[in-house]
């Protein structure tokens, strides 16, 4: 009795170890509320914490990472999407319990659902042609994201039954779903553009991350064409500090939402571990280093994995960058309605770049991302003719484009600042080398 009295204590004391602990304070800083985390060291716990922040729609002023040893410290600087600091003490209570209990790996699940996954080529029209086949099959949609990127599709799509209102459980009818919108995936003739389709009834996933996953799949990263350059607002260094056995990665590009998420999701699924960041935002600019090493230890070895990080970054910065028009529609949920919308959408020549589907208590809400067929602005009179065509109250113009950057901000300045900004690893060597932070081996 006494040695499993023992043993239980022993037990106890390991989770109190590894359970993070959470501090959160309103009173250090004016302008955002601090989030800090200790942690033990364990492979994700940065970004199941990152996620959680970003998953409340909270936007990451500042942060810095660091790791000494098997222990880790995370502070957080965050405010909601106004600016303002948090004060809602809900909100700070499931803050710091979503935290505290990540250790134990808990995940969001979709009960009563099926979950369909895509990835193709891009083309106008495609998003119309796959609503209207899971309509055609009887298939409701009460969930979905879909982005696009280098001409490039990924999409995870919760669906049930649209009679019964089950999960689609029938081998037969998942093959035959499978099979048509691989025949629409599969527009074109290029032997490059493979569509994959993946059906589960097990739906216990993380949708943001698993599209990243999708389209790093998918290598959505490689330049499909000549035509196509990299975006001038992102701006992406890689170098190795061989003293320490680091690799150093700097991110300069146009801050917004879900950006650290974004990043550290890439690292985290290429199998880099982050031992130290510093994440900073002033105005529409944000600049985040990072001190990485492979899971083995090692920090990046060839100019092939080099230049591969680099591509990687970079899409993960744009799968989300806001590429139109931002449409909201409101509408009571019915069978087809989502095959009529990007139909209209369709015929007008409008493209949809990126889709977020929700539906609750029997309403429908869903945004559009919207680009003319060249993928530039569409002019407002198109905008104000589908919105009639629709419905005015139920299609609203939310967010207005935000593709034409200035042009001063071309890719030589963007570079030139993104050099200026990096001198502070400089300030992280000198830290270093005067032992107020500690190297990991």
């Amino acid at each position: 009795m006494a040695m499993k009295g023992y043993l239980d204590e022993y037990e106890k004391l390991v989770i109190r170890m590894n359970t993070p602990r959470v501090v959160i304070d309103n009173g250090v800083c004016s302008s955002a509320t601090i989030v800090k985390v200790d942690s033990s060291r364990r492979n994700g716990i940065l970004l199941e914490a990152v996620q959680i922040l970003t998953d409340l729609n909270l936007s990451i002023k500042k942060a810095y990472i660091s790791s000494d040893g098997r222990w880790n410290m995370d502070v957080f600087h965050v405010t909601d999407l106004n600016g303002n600091k948090l004060n809602d003490q809900s909100v700070l209570r499931y803050i710091e319990q979503s935290i505290e209990t990540v250790y134990y790996g808990e995940n969001i699940e979709v009960n009563g659902l099926t979950a369909l996954e895509l990835t193709g080529t891009d083309r106008i029209g495609l998003l119309s042609e796959m609503f209207a086949v899971l309509s055609d099959l009887n298939c409701d949609v009460v969930d979905a994201k879909l982005w696009t990127h280098n001409g490039r599709v990924a999409s995870v799509i919760y669906l049930r039954d649209g009679s019964s209102g089950a999960p689609i459980l029938d081998s037969h009818r998942i093959s035959k779903i499978e099979g048509r919108l691989k025949n629409v995936l599969n527009g074109d003739n290029d032997v490059n553009s493979a569509a994959k389709t993946c059906v589960s009834v097990d739906s216990m996933m993380h949708i943001e991350r698993r599209l990243h996953q999708l389209m790093f799949e998918d290598r959505d990263y490689e330049r499909r064409s000549n035509k196509q350059e990299r975006s001038p607002t992102v701006v992406v260094t890689v170098q190795n500090w061989a003293e320490r056995g680091y690799s150093v990665v700097n991110v300069h590009c146009r801050d917004r939402t879900k950006l650290l998420f974004d990043v550290v999701c890439t690292l985290t699924d290429m199998e880099y571990a982050v031992f130290h960041a510093t994440i900073n935002t002033a105005e529409d600019q944000a600049h985040l280093e990072f001190y990485i090493r492979h899971k083995d230890g090692s920090p990046i070895s060839s100019e092939a994995e080099r230049q591969r990080v680099i591509q990687c970054l970079e899409a993960a910065v744009e799968r989300r960058a806001l590429e139109g028009v931002r449409l909201e529609l409101r509408h009571p949920d019915k069978q087809g309605l989502l095959a009529e919308v990007t139909r209209t959408f369709r015929e007008n020549g409008l493209n949809v770049t990126r889709t977020e589907i929700s539906t609750s208590s029997e309403m429908a809400t869903n945004i559009f991302y919207v680009t003319d067929a060249n993928g530039d602005e569409p002019d407002f009179k198109l905008i104000e003719s589908v919105r009639e065509k629709i419905g005015l109250e139920c299609l609203r113009v939310k967010e207005m484009p935000t593709m034409n950057h200035k042009k001063g901000d071309g890719e030589e300045q963007q570079q030139t600042k993104a050099v200026l900004v990096s001198l502070g690893s400089l300030v992280w060597r000198n830290l270093f080398n005067f032992g107020l932070i500690k190297s990991c081996s």
